[in-house]
């Protein structure tokens, strides 16, 4: 038996490995089954859950050949020439009504933001004293005049005396120079009268101009003083309105020809407002002053708009686009501006054809705004042109005109019956 002991032993230990094989094997056919079972998972999922084709998908003829491209039509007419700026709204005249005597503010007869009109009583200031110094002068000036009337008749005696030898010449002189000084202070007594007559109107505050009041700065019980620099309240004409604009100096030739052709229209806008982009027209008004300088500074020329601001849609201080009308381009041939492209040797269209293929034309582009391009040459009226896909055209390349989408409010419609839905995150 001794001799047999090595060989079982080898025995045992080929045994071992073999046992110690076998969990490895059985680990890698469990990853195997979940591999397979994961990729089952995934072709069931895009089968059951990849959105079917729509209908106007399955039902639009397969043309990889035909690019969807939008088209204008080139016109011949009239189109006007605008220079555009930045402008600020000016009041047409703006007045602080101040006191313009000392007293306590009896009424405040106004309402903050109410419209008035020139000579309409605002507030009161305690008359008074005013009024008691008013009867003061008045008064003093009867006692002057009694006193001239008494000097004037002896003056006239003193003359008949002289006539007749009875009083000297001299008496006679200062009779009359008593009649000229008391003349002088009645004089004077009225113009005191005139000046309580005047301080005495001070004491009821009347609007100098018609417009609307701002924030009231004084409040009824206060003591006024015409030293104050608030004022009482501040007074703004809104109707008509101003606004200040800078235009560069290179556009002061094509103004000056239109102011001396007349006054030239202005058109004021707001900012850009709604889902497709649209610029408000807030009024339209007239060009009424050309400053007389360039400012060497900025380079620009500064000018000034009146506005009718019928409907008050016109604030002083704010900021408007201002349009200004320069001249009018006659029967000429006008696209628009995103039919021009550019490229390395100027500006071109792309044309479509009656086989609806598009050719690309070199054009020559005399003036551009932003709705219209005006073309010198190159095109004809009636061409189409392209105004959205240029980016992928060439020459003879196949097109499609489609109409330009308008954009959806609201939820997306209901998904027709048959169809599967795609599963949106978190539902």
């Amino acid at each position: 038996m001794p001799e047999d002991t090595p060989d079982i032993r080898i025995r045992t230990e080929a045994g071992t490995r073999s046992e110690a094989r076998r969990p490895r094997g059985h680990i890698g056919r469990i990853v195997a089954f979940l591999v397979g079972l994961l990729l089952l998972a995934g072709i069931a999922y895009v089968v059951w859950f990849w959105p079917a084709p729509e209908p106007e998908a399955r039902a639009r003829p397969n043309r990889p050949d035909a690019i969807p491209v939008l088209a204008a039509t080139v016109e011949r007419r009239d189109v006007p020439v605008w220079l555009d700026g930045l402008g600020t709204v000016q009041a047409s005249a703006t007045v602080t009504v101040k006191p313009r005597v000392d007293g306590q503010l009896t009424e405040v007869l106004f309402r903050e933001g109410q419209d008035v009109a020139a000579g309409d009583v605002l507030a009161r200031i305690d008359a008074r004293p005013y009024q008691a110094a008013l009867d003061q002068a008045i008064a003093k000036k009867q006692q002057d005049e009694a006193q001239l009337a008494n000097a004037r008749a002896d003056a006239a005696r003193y003359a008949k005396l002289v006539q007749n030898n009875f009083a000297s010449a001299q008496q006679a002189d200062t009779a009359r120079a008593q009649v000229a000084q008391l003349e002088a202070q009645v004089a004077q007594d009225q113009a005191q009268i005139d000046t309580a007559r005047t301080n005495l109107s001070y004491t009821t505050i009347t609007a100098p101009i018609s417009g609307r009041t701002g924030m009231r700065l004084l409040d009824q019980g206060n003591i006024a003083h015409a030293s104050d620099t608030t004022g009482l309240v501040v007074i703004t004409a809104l109707q008509p309105v101003a606004v200040v604009f800078t235009l560069p100096q290179q556009n002061l030739p094509l103004v000056a020809a239109a102011m001396r052709r007349g006054e030239p229209e202005v058109l004021a806008q707001g900012q850009a407002s709604g889902l497709n982009g649209t610029v408000p027209e807030l009024d339209r008004g007239r060009l009424a002053v050309l400053d007389n300088q360039v400012d060497p500074t900025t380079g620009t020329i500064k000018l000034k708009a009146l506005f009718p601001n019928t409907q008050r849609l016109l604030w002083p201080g704010g900021f408007v686009n201002v349009r200004l009308l320069v001249d009018t381009r006659s029967n000429v041939l006008a696209v628009p501006p995103a039919a021009i492209q550019r490229g390395p040797r100027g500006s071109f269209v792309y044309t479509i054809t009656a086989e609806n293929t598009v050719l690309r034309r070199p054009v020559t582009v005399e003036y551009e705004d932003q709705t219209t391009s005006v073309v010198a040459s190159g095109v004809n009226p009636g061409d189409r042109v392209v105004t959205d896909g240029a980016g992928r055209l060439n020459d003879n390349m196949k097109v499609t005109i489609v109409t330009p989408e308008e954009p959806r409010i609201g939820p997306a419609p209901a998904a027709p019956p048959g169809t599967r839905r795609r599963p949106t995150r978190g539902g």
